[in-house]
């Protein structure tokens, strides 16, 4: 469906506008998106092709997201931990805020592998991620989700970045200056009035810290895994990044087409326009034919358990195409909101370590 159509079709529901709940005709009007960008081919030629014009297309969407190309590093803070070594790092370029983030290096030998993961919502950041469990609360934090597969991984022989997104951990300051008001919607707002984009300057921190792991690792044999929010950006970050070699994202395959038929605020996953061509399929499928896994927990409160087979049918389209749909995988395990790893980490080592 074409946009114009799109808008005539809306046309019926303007007489009850005002007469119900906006969220009523919020439903109705998604329902309807066009999603007029859906991979409809079958070769592989087809899916290239289409895979070029929906990345030039959500590249418009997003706006500039590229990474400085110099920045100085600072070293804040390095700690030699009995397996790894931890570095708290503040990446400065001018023009940008910025970037904190944690490189954690394995000890005494490397794979000669390298993963960014990327953390979710939380008050602590990208602290869970890299194990720091400095106070009970962060205990907490890890255990509840287990949180700490940055920990987990350097633990497994890999150099591991995890940056630090807004508005988490120490990007965010006071919580209590938003007033109970969700921090993600009230920058998304600010942002967007300054002409930027909340999820399209996380984007370009999550590549900010690529072109640092890749720098520090000497070579590209690099993955990205990341849990909730963390998921959404390592879906967003492997589809512009081609050096990524495997994704594992968790606890997040929903379509924001049935996010936002709910009480839905969080302007950091917020794309303007992404439903007059796509989704959440739209986007994973360009990370085909590389290896990707989704993680899915069967008690997992904010996964709508009736979209998933639709999510993931979209998605299949482009690997089977492509011929790699053994490639494209679910670790649906007994368990809630949280990372699994159990399928992450021999298909990690598989593609990396190999």
């Amino acid at each position: 469906m074409r946009r114009r159509e799109w808008l005539a079709s809306l046309i019926p529901f303007a007489g009850a506008f005002g007469q119900r709940p906006v969220h009523e005709e919020i439903r109705e009007i998604a329902d309807r998106a066009p999603l007029r960008l859906k991979f409809q081919g079958s070769t592989a030629g087809e899916c290239v092709s289409w895979q070029g014009q929906f990345r030039a297309q959500l590249e418009k969407l997003l706006g500039n997201f590229a990474p400085p190309r110099q920045w100085e590093t600072v070293v804040e803070e390095e700690l030699d931990l009995p397996d790894h070594r931890r570095r708290a790092l503040l990446l400065k370029a001018d023009g940008v805020r910025p970037l904190p983030l944690y490189l954690l290096s394995p000890k005494p030998t490397r794979l000669g592998a390298g993963l960014l993961a990327l953390h979710g919502h939380g008050t602590y950041g990208h602290d869970p991620v890299a194990g720091v469990a400095s106070d009970e609360d962060r205990r907490r934090s890890i255990e509840s989700a287990n949180y700490d597969y940055g920990l987990q991984l350097v633990r497994q022989g890999y150099l591991v970045a995890t940056p630090c997104f807004t508005p988490f951990g120490r990007r965010l300051g006071d919580r209590k200056a938003y007033g109970g008001d969700d921090p993600c919607a009230v920058e998304f707002v600010r942002m967007q009035m300054l002409g930027r984009l909340l999820i399209g300057e996380n984007l370009r921190d999550a590549l900010w810290a690529e072109e640092m792991l890749v720098w520090e690792l000497g070579s590209d044999r690099i993955g990205c895994v990341g849990l909730s929010y963390g998921g959404r950006m390592t879906m967003l970050t492997s589809a512009f990044s081609k050096r990524i070699k495997v994704a594992v994202i968790s606890g997040a395959l929903n379509m924001m087409q049935e996010r936002i038929q709910g009480r839905y605020s969080c302007g950091a996953q917020v794309i303007p326009g992404l439903l007059e061509y796509g989704d959440v399929p739209e986007i994973a499928s360009l990370i085909a034919p590389r290896p990707c896994l989704w993680e899915v927990g069967q008690r997992d409160s904010l996964m709508v358990k009736e979209w998933i087979p639709r999510g993931l049918d979209r998605m299949k389209r482009s690997w089977r195409a492509l011929g790699a749909e053994q490639d494209l995988q679910v670790d649906s395990f007994d368990g809630g909101h949280r990372w699994n790893g159990v399928k992450a980490h021999p298909l990690l080592r598989r593609v990396l370590a190999s």
